[in-house]
């Protein structure tokens, strides 16, 4: 039995949903080795040829997303749901061009779908208190960005390049997610 799995197994005896909810410690350290997880396969997708370069273009990054800015772990929590969510959707759309590891798309999808189902139940809490917070605006904003990206790869056909500069995208999303779980304290 490998370690993760153990992990995982103690993980689920010990904590049941709603305490899981209520533990932002242990979330961090859930989200942490996740993102770590996901970086490290998305590294393991062919690299960045020359020429693609070329078509790089503005996605219009949020500017919570340049800059570090206090969140709110509750904010961040929303955040991070939304990232996983949208990055999920984004690598599940034809990416038969790039020549790219059916398997490590998705060993990826399977470790974003986890990381979501950690958090779903400390989001759905925020979302039933329906305070309006910093969270929710970017939210909006990231939503837009993730348009974009969608847009931008359908503009493109999906062709190896634009997923080329897209995963150069979600590496840096996932250096965002990364400084976020830091929000996530008891």
């Amino acid at each position: 039995m490998t370690y993760r799995c153990l992990l995982q197994m103690v993980l689920l005896l010990c904590f049941s949903t709603t305490a899981l909810s209520r533990n932002y410690s242990l979330l961090r350290f859930q989200q942490r080795r996740s993102i770590a997880v996901c970086q490290k396969l998305l590294r393991q997708l062919p690299s960045t040829p020359q020429h693609c370069l070329e078509v790089r273009m503005d996605f219009q990054v949020p500017e919570e997303m340049r800059q570090a800015q206090q969140f709110q772990k509750e904010d961040a929590v929303l955040v991070i749901y939304e990232m996983l969510q949208q990055i999920f959707g984004i690598l599940t759309r034809d990416f038969s061009s790039t020549g790219w590891s059916e398997t490590i798309i998705e060993d990826l999808l399977v470790e974003l779908d986890g990381q979501m189902d950690h958090l779903e139940p400390i989001q759905k809490e925020i979302m039933q208190k329906k305070n309006f917070t910093t969270g929710d605006m970017t939210v909006l904003h990231l939503k837009k960005y993730y348009f974009n990206l969608g847009q931008y790869l359908k503009s493109m056909e999906y062709n190896s390049c634009a997923w080329t500069v897209v995963r150069v995208q979600m590496l840096m999303n996932f250096s965002f997610l990364k400084s976020l779980t830091g929000y996530l304290r008891d």
